[in-house]
């Protein structure tokens, strides 16, 4: 047998001697050949141009020097025939500047990679068009924007191109792309694309397109009535990130049989998941997750046989999952969590999952039902079972996981106590989460190695000394990023050892029983972002060392019992949300709070400050202006680690109820005060901060008035400034707040009429009550005449008055401009002067004598009259024996309607009010021409009056 093994062991000596130095020589005479090859002059000059334009942070083209060859500069790779430039590999080097059009002379360039850099928001060069020999171009993510140029649709031997994640690139259509015959590879990915409705019939005319990513491209259709898309060699689609806002269309069913990759996540598709998508057999990576699709999974979800990554989560799944998918042998993700699946998982659901890598099963009603003494076919690196019923027993058949680096088991029904193994095993592990569970342990047990980055066991039961746990030797080569530890019921001061948990980025032990003064070496925590230490037993100072925590942004020191609120507070200008309620803090609130620009929280209330309210306030920039940016959840939350993440929480009372934020706790902006001793007014500078949403200045001693421009803080969703001494009338600027959903002024001294406005006399009467001169809608109490007068403001409001003054101003300086433009303009213009005058004489001759034409006719109406009248009037003044009246002259008008054609008075009823309208024309009015008119209408409807029933026979004469 030895012999044998000698022999094996010459003979393979004998071989690979010799193929060593042929080896050897080839790699010799090769790099002899290429060291032999020279570069273009042409080529290098213009590469030196190219080196000119362009700005280069990363020195990648430091070694480009005339006086060496450039094909073996970095990034450049030359023909080996012909010393030309071929290829331009000059991704992640950290250029910018301008990309030079020397570039055209390079006539053999066919590879260029100028990704991941940053070309600051520059459009991408047009006579890129112009680069005919291109098959490789790559442009993504270099921090190019604007119109994609039409001019690339040229390149018709590309056979590469990728433009995605870029800032801002849009096109205006895509037909352009028409020239693209040989494209293989196509991404777009983050180019606003919905000016081009017929996206998917141009891309299906590819034929040789195998890669197509589209993801948040804006579009909004998968042209769901298509029957048929003609994608012939499509081997991977991503379309993730859109707003198709529709059902899966059936044309997926018609895609190649070789289809191996298809992404839909996050597109707001919605209804079943259609069987026919289980027909691509071949199918390795299938992303439906974040969408609203339900209906149970289907049964056929088996016939994905070679399938190795099955994303379903985030929807509205219902029903068991079927045994099918527990046959798909080659699976290697399944994400099946936060849908409303049913059932109860066991062991023999995975017997066929050996491969499976990553199990997210999170937020479902799943039963995880498994024997103690299971051992798991598989090695997950990535296990979330958050939510579901896994206890009450610790899960045994973790321990067989030795690739395990995430794992969450958050509020999944655990209880007792943690086994003695358990902490050992975790210690290669980077994200732990076995919050909300019923664990106990004593803190002591943990071990924590160096590959731990988040430890989150909030809300159980952990006891023991909290500085024994801070100050063991056997953690002190931490590098945890977030640890939290609140609700549970740890005791002891906060030690000294805060030197070795410099890694800190997010610290809350909350809700415990801890005890003494905060350490100054907390100060060491220099790359902590929240601090929270609420609801403990903590007494004295602020120490001054945490000034050393510039990064802070999150202070929770709520529900203990400290002293005063320190200067330096002003310094910490990174703030955004500061909590310190109910922790007995006395003196004054500091001016220096007015520094932290970045305030949205700011929470005092509950304390025994006195003072005023500082009038600085205005100067919290964060309350004050619009987010001038969209809103970032990193505030709060921190990726620890790919698919991992920590979010704050915090605890706030805006609307009278304690409520818990956390993902929503960057749209909050709050100011509590409630609950001191302040006192002063109300300071008017408040009015500024026109992006509060929540104020609450109750149960203070604050006087004076409400800020009458408090209605400019159009935020607000929520007023209390009840049980306080606070006077006057509620200004109606007040009636502008419409967004107010909660409002208080109980208890105060307010009087007048409550403003009208939809919001004011929504709100519950007890909103208003203790206000004696308080009156209106919705209090019962009606306003007096008095009280009106008293609240009714003589101008309106100050806004109004405001708007008014602006108004009269402008009206003034207009009228003044107008007047001297006209006379201007017919002093210094003769023909317009005399055009002037001779309108003007015009005018005034058209006005006399219409005038005098109206009262002729008035005239000939009052003889008209008398002439009717006369025969009556005689009768009337023999009656009275009053001396008779000369005859008028003859009625020339022809009025006939009065009198019947004989002269007589006809009993016609119109008659009556033809007179009637004949009195009002001559000014007949009031009780005695109403005595005349009974008179006249005597006299209309009889042929023989009875003049004794005329009321005043003597006043009807003298009128006529």
């Amino acid at each position: 047998m030895a012999t044998s093994f000698a022999t094996l062991h010459v003979l393979f000596l004998v071989w690979f001697l010799p193929a060593t130095f042929s080896l050897g020589f080839f790699f010799f005479f090769k790099a002899e050949s290429i060291s032999n090859v020279s570069c273009n002059e042409k080529d290098k000059q213009a590469l030196l141009a190219l080196k000119r334009g362009l700005t280069d942070h990363g020195h990648i083209l430091s070694s480009w020097s005339d006086h060496k060859d450039c094909c073996i500069w970095d990034g450049v790779f030359c023909n080996n025939k012909i010393g030309r430039v071929s290829e331009l590999h000059l991704n992640y080097s950290r250029l910018g500047g301008e990309i030079s059009g020397s570039l055209l002379q390079l006539e053999h360039l066919n590879y260029l990679d100028l990704s991941n850099n940053d070309f600051n928001c520059t459009p991408i060069p047009t006579f890129l068009g112009s680069m005919f020999s291109l098959t490789h171009l790559n442009l993504s993510g270099a921090n190019f924007s604007g119109l994609i140029p039409h001019q690339l649709g040229n390149l018709s031997s590309l056979r590469y191109l990728s433009l995605g994640s870029n800032s801002d690139l849009y096109v205006d259509n895509l037909r352009w792309m028409s020239g693209l015959f040989a494209i293989q590879y196509l991404d777009l990915s983050s180019a606003d694309l919905h000016k081009e409705v017929d996206w998917l019939q141009i891309m299906s005319k590819f034929p040789s397109l195998s890669k197509l990513y589209l993801q948040n491209c804006q579009l909004d259709s998968l042209n769901p009535s298509l029957g048929f898309v003609n994608f012939t060699s499509l081997r991977s689609l991503d379309l993730s990130g859109n707003h198709f806002n529709h059902e899966i269309p059936n044309w997926f069913s018609n895609l190649s049989t070789s289809f191996l990759r298809l992404d839909l996540y996050n597109n707001s598709l919605k209804g079943n998941i259609p069987p026919s998508i289980f027909n691509l057999e071949k199918l390795e990576y299938l992303d439906l997750g974040l969408n609203s699709l339900n209906g149970p999974i289907p049964s056929c979800v088996g016939n994905l046989s070679h399938i190795r990554a099955l994303y379903l989560d985030q929807n509205q799944l219902n029903g068991t999952i079927p045994k099918s998918l527990w046959l798909l042998s080659k699976l290697e993700s399944l994400y099946v969590g936060t849908n409303s699946l049913t059932g109860t998982v066991d062991e023999r659901n995975f017997q066929k999952l050996s491969k499976l890598k990553n199990l997210y099963m999170s937020e479902t009603h799943l039963f995880f039902n498994v024997n103690s003494n299971w051992v798991p076919p598989f090695q997950l690196y990535y296990a979330s079972m958050s939510s579901i019923n896994i206890g009450p027993n610790f899960p045994s058949w973790l321990q067989s996981q030795k690739s395990l680096s995430i794992l969450d088991m958050s509020m999944s029904g655990i209880s007792g106590k943690a086994p003695g193994w358990f902490w050992n095993w975790a210690s290669n592990i980077t994200y732990i989460n076995l919050s909300n569970n019923h664990l106990e342990c004593d803190v002591s047990d943990i071990f924590l190695s160096s590959t731990v980055k988040l430890l989150n066991i909030a809300n159980n039961s952990f006891y023991g000394s909290i500085s024994t746990f801070l100050c063991q030797k056997k953690i002190r080569k931490n590098k945890l990023v977030v640890l939290d530890a609140s609700n549970n019921l740890l005791s002891g001061e906060l030690s000294h050892c805060w030197k070795y948990w410099q890694s800190l980025i997010h610290l809350n032990l909350g809700s415990n029983n801890l005890v003494g003064r905060i350490p100054n070496s907390m100060g060491a925590l220099v790359n902590l972002h929240s601090l929270r230490l609420q609801n403990n037993s903590i007494y004295g100072d602020i120490p001054s060392s945490l000034k050393k925590c510039s990064n802070l942004k999150l202070i929770d020191m709520g529900d203990n019992h400290l002293s005063i609120i320190p200067l330096w507070i002003g310094e910490m200008t990174n703030i955004i949300v500061l909590r310190l309620r109910s922790s007995e803090f006395k003196g004054y609130i500091p001016q220096q709070i007015c520094q932290l620009s970045s305030l949205r929280v700011l929470d005092l209330a509950n304390n025994n400050l006195s003072g005023s309210i500082p009038n600085c306030l205005k100067n919290i920039s964060a309350m004050a202006l619009p987010d001038s940016y969209d809103i970032s959840l990193s505030y709060f939350m921190d990726f620890i680690y790919p698919f991992t993440s920590y979010v704050e929480n915090v605890q706030l009372v805006p609307k009278g109820n304690e409520m818990e934020y956390k993902e929503n706790l960057i749209l909050v902006k709050l100011i509590d005060l409630s609950s001191n001793n302040l006192s002063g007014s109300i300071p008017s500078e408040i009015s500024d901060l026109s992006e509060l949403r929540f104020l609450n200045l109750s149960r203070n001693h604050l006087m004076g008035k409400i800020p009458e421009r408090i209605g400019s803080m159009k935020e607000l969703e929520s007023v209390d400034l009840s049980r306080n001494h606070l006077s006057g009338e509620i200004p109606p600027s007040m009636s502008n707040l419409t967004f107010l959903s909660f409002l208080d002024l109980s208890y105060n001294n307010f009087s007048g009429r409550i403003p009208s406005s939809t919001q004011l006399q929504s709100f519950d009467a007890l909103r208003y009550i203790g206000n004696p001169q308080l009156c209106g809608d919705p209090l019962p109490k009606s306003c007096t005449i008095e009280e009106l007068s008293l609240n009714r403001s003589p101008v309106g409001s100050v806004e109004d008055d405001s708007k008014n003054s602006t108004f009269y101003i402008g009206m003034g300086v207009g009228f003044t401009t107008s007047f001297w433009a006209i006379c201007g303009a017919l002093f210094f213009n003769r023909t317009w002067r005399r055009a002037y005058f001779r309108f003007a004489d015009e005018v005034k001759d058209w006005i006399y004598e219409t005038t005098m034409i109206k009262m002729n006719l008035l005239e000939k109406l009052r003889v008209c009259l008398n002439e009717i009248l006369l025969p009556y009037t005689k009768r009337i003044r023999e009656a009275q024996e009053l001396p008779p009246q000369p005859r008028a002259t003859p009625c020339q008008c022809g009025l006939d309607f009065a009198v019947g054609m004989d002269g007589q008075p006809t009993n016609r009823p119109g008659n009556f009010f033809s007179l009637f309208s004949l009195f009002g024309a001559l000014g007949i009015q009031g009780d005695h021409d109403a005595k005349i008119l009974s008179l006249s209408f005597s006299l209309s409807s009889k042929k023989e009056a009875n003049f004794e029933e005329a009321a005043d026979s003597q006043s009807f004469l003298a009128y006529l």
